[in-house]
């Protein structure tokens, strides 16, 4: 259940068609587990303040808008949850969550603790 902060977040996306998340059947849709973690610490890190949720709002039109830029519409290549996840490294960098090494560090962190407990 969303909290009134997480509410505002997710349905703040869904104005534009640009911007808003898959959904199916009118619900918020997630094809692989990083996605739904991607999004939910987006939500997380700006509820804690680290950011404001326009900000990472904005920027994520402007990720959308320069992938566009560099393919064709219709890529198959296009992944909604790519530009959230490149968006959401941009926001930790930028806010200072953490360090653009630190990130890297995390994120192979991360990758190494998953395939060894596969």
């Amino acid at each position: 259940m969303f909290t009134k902060f997480e509410h505002f977040a997710a349905t703040s996306l869904m104005g534009s068609p640009e911007e808003a998340p898959p959904r199916r059947a009118g619900h918020l849709h997630f094809d692989r587990d990083w996605e739904k973690m991607a999004f939910g610490v987006a939500i997380a890190l700006s509820k804690q303040g680290h950011y404001e949720w326009e900000e990472f709002r904005q920027m994520l039109m402007v990720t959308i808008k320069e992938w566009e830029t560099t393919h064709a519409l219709d890529d198959p290549e296009w992944d909604y949850y790519q530009c959230w996840l490149t968006t959401l490294e941009k926001m930790i960098v930028k806010s200072g969550v953490l360090a653009s090494g630190e990130l890297e560090a995390e994120a192979m962190q991360l990758l190494n603790c998953k395939a060894t407990h596969s």
